[in-house]
């Protein structure tokens, strides 16, 4: 029987172990690196001269916090850009998003996540601070600023999987990764505080504020975080020994970092489940959350930022159920009532698939506010449950290689926010009606139930053979295999 964390020695000010340190320390780094995201959606409707549409978002925001005075109030630089620089300057952020998934994935399993995790957020938090200045000396620094702002934090998302791979045991992987989940959270709470600062000390404060708490969250994340339990200075024997005994802990430094085996890792049926249900997942979230104000606004006359709690349902919703689901998938697969393989199955089956039937739901009764938003809201709230599901396989299949293949899942992934946009666009720039946004949740159903259905037919729980090379096999022989069970 597997000793419980709880049993060991308290080695966090005496209250804590290092694992629930390493959780909550990842918790709030993601909640962070969406509030280094997001910033800037809040505070561009008071960098513009030109904002008499965008005016009543942020009025709205402060209003559902009962703040009195209002943003004009407040004397504060702004620019004369235009639209077309608006949007250039909020999608600018996914140029270097888009290039450091799979290098950031790949460098965490050679350097180790806490360098890189680490490091790529203090220096995303710097550039935060320096975005106000930026602004001001001219728009192509703003941009420059934002495209680096990506090119950091794209490599912190796959970086995580290989720590876990040192920390998490197999049984308890599932709620580490509903940690990730924590992004949403973190936009949902970001977004009525900057409103907050911005209506009292101008939109520059939405940037010192998550910059400065980034700054400090990067400062204790060296402190407490080390990238293997024999790394750790203060982690107690116990909790040491036990970790080591579970988990493979290979001697990197001693013979050389693995080479990826690329040729078996691309031509892996598990892998490519991964790769392909975490992009119309993605697809879908992208779309709907970009979406739904326009979709609410034009087509049924009726703004949903006019409620700040209505706004962020979906976002609690996903990280809440994020975090019930893995409970619940670890509690199976420890209970031995599910095999990986078949608790990964299901979970991603619920998660893609039931936000796929909600969508053609929507197409037939979305003319309703109250169903819409309902709709959009339960598609949301269930898909956080692929933290129990696919997104944290990788690292049952190959947790030597899982940075490297979120990178790859997340690469692809990232390209659906700018598609999402596109489709939209295109479907509805000539006709804005309910039937042609009908053609896009057919498209988003359609694009569910493929993630769906390519999961759970390809989809594997088991330990991979290519996972430790031959060579590699006959120097670590003693080492046990990380997932010893059998889907």
């Amino acid at each position: 029987m597997d000793k419980s964390e709880k049993s060991f020695p308290r080695n966090f000010l005496g209250c804590l172990t290092c694992v629930q340190v390493l959780n909550i320390m990842v918790l709030l780094g993601f909640m962070l690196n969406y509030a280094l995201r997001v910033n800037l959606t809040i505070a561009i409707v008071e960098m513009l001269y030109d904002v008499n549409d965008n005016q009543t978002a942020i009025l709205n925001v402060t209003d559902s916090l009962n703040v009195t005075e209002h943003p004009e109030h407040i004397e504060q630089t702004r620019y004369h850009w235009d639209t077309k620089q608006k949007n250039l300057l909020l999608g600018c952020f996914f140029w270097g998003y888009v290039l450091t998934e799979l290098p950031g994935g790949r460098l965490a399993e050679i350097v180790g996540a806490r360098r890189v995790f680490g490091y790529s957020t203090l220096l995303a938090s710097v550039l935060t601070l320096l975005t106000p200045s930026a602004a001001a000396i001219g728009f192509g620094w703003a941009v420059a600023v934002r495209v680096l702002l990506g090119f950091l934090l794209g490599a912190t998302w796959p970086a995580i999987l290989p720590m876990a791979s040192k920390w998490i045991p197999p049984n308890d992987r599932s709620k580490f990764m509903s940690n990730m989940m924590a992004s949403s959270l973190g936009a949902a709470i970001t977004m009525p505080i900057c409103g907050f600062l911005i209506a009292h000390f101008g939109w520059e404060s939405a940037f010192y504020f998550t910059g400065l708490i980034g700054a400090m969250w990067s400062v204790a994340w060296f402190a407490v975080v080390y990238d293997t339990p024999a790394d750790h200075p203060r982690i107690s024997e116990e909790e040491k020994n036990y970790l080591m005994e579970v988990l493979p802990q290979d001697n990197t430094k001693k013979k050389g970092h693995m080479p990826v085996p690329w040729r078996s890792l691309l031509t892996s049926p598990p892998v490519w489940a991964i790769i392909l249900t975490h992009a119309t997942s993605v697809f879908g979230y992208f779309t709907v959350v970009n979406q739904l104000p326009t979709y609410i606004e034009s087509i049924l006359h009726y703004n949903i930022k006019h409620n700040g709690l209505l706004s962020s349902l979906p976002y609690l919703g996903k990280y809440l159920c994020a975090l019930a689901s893995s409970v619940l998938a670890d509690s199976l697969r420890k209970s031995e009532k599910l095999s990986t393989t078949a608790t990964r199955k299901l979970f991603t089956g619920f998660a893609v698939g039931v936000p796929g039937i909600m969508m053609l739901a929507q197409a037939y009764f979305g003319e309703d506010r109250v169903w819409s938003i309902a709709i959009f809201t339960l598609a949301l709230t269930i898909n956080g449950m692929v933290t129990a599901g696919y997104l944290g396989n990788g690292l049952d299949i190959a947790p030597n290689f899982s940075g490297t293949i979120f990178g790859l899942a997340n690469t692809l992934s990232s390209f659906g926010g700018w598609l999402s946009t596109y489709m939209v666009g295109e479907l509805t720039k000539e006709n804005n009606t309910v039937d042609q946004w009908r053609i896009v949740f057919f498209i988003l159903a359609g694009t569910y139930v493929f993630g769906a259905v390519t999961f759970v037919t390809l989809g594997s729980g088991e330990l991979q053979p290519w996972n430790s090379p031959k060579e590699v096999a006959r120097e670590e022989h003693e080492v046990e295999p990380l997932n010893e069970e059998k889907a």
